[in-house]
């Protein structure tokens, strides 16, 4: 191919190596043409314009491209010659000479290699070599060329720029020409009445992770607005953001909110549908119709907020009865906050429960009665403050008392915000639900497991009823668990501690000796109980479940004893017969020591007879065996062996060899009155019997008194009755006692051996009467009026009469009650220490326990608070006065409460400063424990006060009637400071100023006499010079420096301390600013102008004297500035408005001396005015009617303004002038009446000083400076 097609205005290509001109530019064959004919070898041809480097070696891109490369040489080459002609002083026209030579040789040259776009005509060459000539003779002769000031010549057809007062680069046009000078305008149009409302149902609104954008209605009537502006005020920052809805968008809005509308509804007003998607409050601002008149807005505001959120901060699930649920609700909304919770108790019924959190820092208008739409006044918008809109975190603990086992749950149904916005958790709004895992991880409800407290007693022993257990063996204690609700303990295993107190070491009342041991074991349920052995007291202590401790029941001790074996004595006698005196068998007295009943076995034997086995069974301790064979011999009586009740195992007697014998070859008697086997009696009190004799009197009696194995014989001689009284000494043991009649003696002489016995049971114990333990102790604290119940613990036999009282009362009121539960309870409603007095079971009086006699009752004091004591807190009077502080010190005054933490406290700060206005807020806070600290603020310096006013602890709530506020007070000093006057300056002075010393003036605040120490250091020496300056009494002092320590050369000049008269302290940091001290020659300035009076956009002009550059000082809106000029002349552009006064100048010469003068320009403000506020606003009037214009001006008065009257054009056509105004005013506003139709707006104005003007001038339009003198 030949190559790519190319355009007509395309470069020609690069000829291949051996291809002909002709045939480059198309003068050749085409394609299809026939094939050259090849050259021959002998007589080549060489073509005149073929390039001298041939192409096959390098083509002509690359050799265009090195003579690039070889031009950018040379120029590089020509640029280090005229460096070296500057820096050396090099031959200039021996140099130029080269480089003529050198550029005409490189230009003449270059057409002679034949290189395609390089092969310029003679006449284009010669202008190259002629510019290449000039460019040599201006660097090597050096030849000076204005660029700097062609270059600003051009720069400012695209930037122009002057430097102002205030030493910035402005546009002379933006400040001669400035459009806001004049703005508003008044448009008055008699229109149909139209009007615009946001949300006009005052519906609430919420976003968010779910809903994360809301449709805000926009109602509008009789019009159809081609522009709403609205303004979003942000909730966190209270900063203002105006969102305008431009006419294509409220096209679609319109559309969308017709298509709700039928054909005859379409005069109706419609609700547009706005769309947003970030929190604030909303407000319509501005409403323009098609008329682009405002529309009338009819104020109202709409909150849209973060949706409430809710959750419960759990607990551990598992809890006792009786104990306090003790969690929190934690929830997230605009306040005043609604929150709605249910309890369900062991699926009983569901109890709902509303709690209303009020806002904590503000007074929320959400919380008020609203008689409007707006949320905030329109005085308020300069500074709005929504900050009560924000969402309140708060966390509401909830605690109740657990009174029923089973499972609790506690659930979260509902919370609304301070708009009206409604969060429905329950389980027929699943997408609250799904919202809530959106926003939060946080559960919605609290469960609880509520557990019995265990209850421990015995069973079947008792004071009354010790067991008896042989010696060596063991027996359960018969431990029984129960619960407070139901007949069994709660499943696993528990904790039972007991007392023991061998029965040796047992005090005479058979109490605990002072060295019982306590000893732990684990208890199942479903056990009897525990194996004991040795003999004692046991007595219960405490019992505990897997979950929750418990209580101790009666009977709770019981004793263990070992008695005696079983053991036999006998007497025998024979039984003679009455007549003759013979024997018939033996009466045998069988003395038993036991515990019955006995059995007794024994053997008779006939002599020569066989062996006859007997057994005996009585439960008497003396019984009398008759044996009375029925044949006649010698008879062999043996005793085998013996058992009682504890003994069951038969105690062989072999070895005491009771063996009687007989040779078998009545009287009189005595009985017991009373038909009773068994009389009960008081420990320590006799017992009277009543005893029947028979036979002739006089009678002697034997009777024998047996307890616990020991046995007292007893003779009652003369009885002259037939009827006797037996009366017993005192019964000083607990127990079984066996009265038995043994012999009777009557008148003839005969003794008579009985077999009358009776028992009598003594009383182990007296009844006793103690309280109970509460949580192991004898008191309670309860709330104020709320019924307690005290718990009894009683010993004996029931009913039982219990007085008691108590000692908080007059002491004559004992309060008497009867009971028939060991373990009863004392219903009190009134605080004190109550006493049992006395206790009388069914038989017997008892004692109370001194230990356990008492029971206090007391109310959970109400929280207080309480300045802690310390040196630095005096009390004065109603409040505390705390020791006075300097500014910025650490302080903090500690505090004791009184009560049960956490304690919720709220205080008040009021602040009275030095100056200025007071301060005053409310803070809160919570302790979480009795002490805590308030931390003293002090950033401002006054009296500050602290006011607790609110006091609440986990029991009560806060009570303005029971809770006398504290008040603290504090001064707080303001810290001393020492200014430079004039900081960071340099002090220059000349020679002859130095001679009297410098004066620095520095600025001292406190309270005087001031100490002062400044630094002085030489910038050539290293150790500073330290002046001590005590009793400064003013404020504003002149710091000397002497002579003596000022050197030639800078000096700085540094505060280092100030101390004031409070002994407050303030030492200035290294880089705090300072001053230098200088000394030089004095440069001039003079005003070109006479004048003193400028306006904004005219020029300053001064005359400088002295060396250049120059630094000119000057203040402009008491702003000291520092400018430079490098001329003579000194020009600055009057930008702003002020006093423009040049202080000082210095110049190169005498840059360490600064020439003080004092020239004063006023510069003055253009005049301005606005129009209806400076906007466009539109007045609808009816025909007759008037509207006020207003007009604000700026400036100087008095103020001449003029003003034109427009038509209103129709679209697309110019407004026309139909008159023409002018007025005066001598005020800032002036207002004026109109009533005809039209655009009012202002087109000059001047006061005192200047006038602006928007007509034309002279012919030219534009806006122009017209200045009065």
């Amino acid at each position: 191919m030949n190559g790519t097609p190319r355009l007509r205005s395309a470069y020609p290509s690069t000829p291949k190596s051996g291809q002909k001109l002709g045939e480059e530019y198309g003068s050749g064959t085409g394609a299809s043409g026939a094939r050259e004919p090849l050259p021959t070898l002998s007589a080549p041809h060489k073509d005149p314009q073929a390039p001298l480097i041939p192409f096959n070696l390098v083509d002509a891109p690359s050799q265009r491209l090195y003579v690039a490369f070889f031009y950018l040489g040379l120029t590089v080459w020509r640029l280090c010659d005229y460096y070296g002609l500057v820096s050396d002083g090099d031959d200039s026209l021996w140099l130029f000479m080269k480089w003529v030579a050198i550029d005409s040789f490189f230009l003449y040259g270059l057409p002679g290699l034949k290189i395609p776009w390089l092969q310029w005509s003679s006449t284009t060459m010669t202008i190259l070599f002629i510019l290449h000539a000039i460019a040599d003779a201006v660097l090597m002769f050096r030849i000076p060329i204005p660029l700097e000031a062609w270059l600003v010549a051009f720069s400012r057809l695209f930037y122009d720029r002057e430097t102002t007062v205030s030493e910035r680069r402005v546009k002379p046009a933006s400040v001669l020409h400035n459009s806001s000078l004049i703005l508003g305008k008044q448009i008055i149009h008699i229109l149909p009445e139209g009007s615009a409302m946001l949300n006009p149902d005052q519906t609430a609104y919420c976003i968010d992770g779910l809903m994360t954008s809301v449709n805000l209605p926009i109602r509008i009537n009789q019009t159809n607005p081609i522009l709403i502006e609205m303004l979003r005020l942000d909730l966190d920052t209270n900063l203002n953001e105006t969102i305008t809805i431009q006419s294509k968008e409220l096209r679609k809005l319109k559309k969308q909110a017709e298509k709700h509308l039928s054909h005859h509804e379409l005069g109706r007003p419609r609700m547009l549908q706005y769309t947003v998607k970030q929190t604030g409050l909303y407000r319509l601002q501005r409403v323009v119709d098609e008329s682009k008149l405002e529309v009338q807005r009819r104020l109202s505001d709409t909150l849209v907020v973060r949706c409430p959120t809710a959750s419960v901060r759990n607990v551990p699930d598992t809890k006792c009865i009786g104990d306090l649920s003790n969690f929190y609700l934690h929830v997230e909304a605009t306040p005043p906050i609604n929150v709605k919770y249910s309890k369900l108790v062991n699926n009983g019924e569901r109890g709902h429960i509303e709690l209303s959190i009020p806002p904590e820092h503000s007074i929320s208008p959400l919380a008020r009665h609203r008689t409007s739409g707006a949320l905030i006044t329109r005085d308020s918008m300069a500074h709005p403050d929504i900050s009560w809109a924000r969402p309140q975190s708060t966390n509401i603990p909830l605690n109740e008392s657990l009174g029923v086992i089973g499972d609790w749950h506690y659930s979260i149904d509902e919370i609304r915000d301070g708009c009206g916005n409604v969060v429905d958790y329950t389980t027929s709004r699943p997408e609250a639900l799904q919202r809530h895992q959106i926003s939060t991880a946080l559960p919605l409800d609290q469960r609880f497991s509520v557990h019995e407290r265990p209850k421990a007693a015995l069973q079947g022993c008792d004071s009354q009823r010790p067991l008896r257990v042989p010696k060596g063996k063991s027996i359960r204690l018969p431990v029984e668990l129960s619960s407070t609700g139901l007949n069994n303990a709660e499943k696993g295993a528990h904790r039972l501690s007991y007392l023991f107190t061998p029965s040796a070491d047992l005090q005479p009342n058979q109490e605990h000796a002072k060295g019982a041991v306590l000893a732990e074991l684990k208890i199942d349920p479903n056990a009897a109980g525990h194996d004991v052995h040795e003999p004692g007291l046991y007595t219960l202590r405490s019992i505990e479940s897997a979950f929750c401790a418990g209580d101790i029941l009666e009977p709770s001790s019981c004793l263990l004893s070992n008695p005696p074996e079983p053991s036999i004595s006998i007497e025998s006698q024979i039984i003679p017969d009455r007549c003759a005196g013979n024997s018939v068998g033996l009466m045998v007295d069988l003395d038993l020591t036991g515990n019955p009943p006995f059995r007794l076995s024994y053997i008779i034997q006939r002599r020569g007879g066989p062996v006859t086995p007997q057994v005996t069974e009585t439960d008497m301790l003396h019984t009398q065996l008759e044996l009375r064979p029925e044949h006649s011999g010698h008879y062999t009586y043996e005793f085998l062996d013996i058992s009682d009740a504890v003994y069951r195992e038969p105690r062989s007697l072999r070895g005491q060899n009771l063996i009687l014998e007989q040779d078998v070859k009545p009287p009189a008697s005595a009985r017991f009155l009373d038909a009773y086997p068994t009389r009960k009696t008081c420990i320590g009190e006799p017992v009277s019997l009543g005893v029947q004799l028979l036979g002739e009197a006089l009678w002697r009696l034997d009777y024998e008194v047996v307890h616990h194995g020991r046995r007292q014989k007893h003779r009652i001689d003369a009885i002259e009755t037939d009827i006797h009284t037996l009366t017993t000494d005192e019964l000083k043991n607990g127990g079984e006692y066996s009265v038995a009649l043994t012999a009777v003696t009557d008148r003839s002489g005969c003794k008579i051996s009985l077999e009358q016995e009776t028992k009598i049971e003594v009383a182990l114990q007296r009844p006793k009467a103690s309280f109970g333990l509460v949580e192991g102790q004898r008191s309670i604290l309860a709330l104020e009026d709320k019924l307690v119940r005290l718990p009894l613990r009683l010993q004996g036999e029931p009913p039982y009469t219990v007085k008691y009282q108590n000692l908080n009362q007059a002491e004559d009121e004992v309060t008497i009650s009867r009971f028939r539960n060991s373990n009863d309870e004392i219903s009190v409603k009134q605080a004190g220490t109550y006493e049992l007095v006395q206790i009388h079971d069914a038989s017997c009086p008892g004692n109370v326990e001194a230990a356990a006699k008492r029971f206090t009752v007391e109310w959970i004091p109400r929280p207080g608070v309480q300045v802690t004591e310390s040196a630095a807190v005096e009390q004065s009077q109603d409040r505390f006065i705390k020791r006075d502080i300097c500014e910025g010190d650490e302080d903090a005054v500690g505090l004791s409460f009184s009560g049960r933490p956490p304690f919720d406290v709220e205080y008040s700060h009021h602040l009275r400063p030095e100056r200025g206005s007071q301060s005053a807020n409310t803070k809160k806070f919570t302790a979480g424990i009795s002490l805590a600290s308030i931390r003293m603020d002090s950033i401002g310096a006054g009296l500050h006060q602290y006011k607790i006013t609110k006091l609440s602890d986990l029991s009560y709530n806060h009570d303005p009637r029971k809770f006398s506020p504290v008040t603290i007070e504090q001064r707080v000093h303001a810290r001393p400071m020492a200014t430079f006057v004039e900081g960071g300056m340099t002090y220059r002075y000349c020679k002859e100023e130095q001679a009297g010393g410098e004066n620095v003036p520095v600025s001292l605040k406190g309270l005087p006499p001031f100490h002062l120490e400044v630094e002085i250091r030489h910038h050539s020496s290293s150790k500073p010079e330290l002046v001590t300056i005590p009793n400064i009494e003013t404020h504003q002092y002149n710091l000397h420096i002497p002579h003596r320590l000022l050197a030639l050369g800078t000096h700085s000049v540094r505060i280092r301390k100030i101390r004031d008269a409070h002994g407050c302290q303030r030492r200035m940091e290294q880089d705090a600013p300072h001053v230098q001290v200088n000394v030089a020659e004095v440069p001039s300035i003079t005003a070109l102008e006479a004048q003193t009076d400028y306006c904004v956009g005219e020029r300053i002009s001064y005359t400088l004297s002295g060396s250049p550059p120059f630094n000119v000082f000057y203040t402009f809106q008491d702003q000291e500035r520092k400018a430079s000029a490098t001329s003579t002349n000194f020009r600055r552009l009057a930008e702003q408005p002020g006093e423009f006064t040049i202080t000082a100048i210095t110049d190169q010469r005498s840059a360490e001396c600064k020439a003080h003068v004092h020239i004063t320009k006023m510069i003055h403000e253009m005049p301005s005015v606005r129009v209806s506020k400076g906007r466009t606003a539109t007045v609808d009037i009816h025909e007759g009617g008037e509207a006020e214009i207003l007009f604000e001006f700026g400036g100087s008065p008095p103020f001449e303004f003029t003003y034109t009257r427009s038509s209103n054009p129709p679209k697309g056509k110019k407004s026309q002038i139909l008159g023409t105004k002018s007025d005066i005013s001598f005020e800032h506003t002036k207002t004026i009446l109109a009533s005809d139709e039209g655009i009012y707006e202002v087109v000059a104005i001047k006061d005192r000083f200047c006038a602006f003007s928007t007509q034309k001038v002279q012919g030219k339009s534009g806006r122009k400076l017209l200045i009065y003198r």
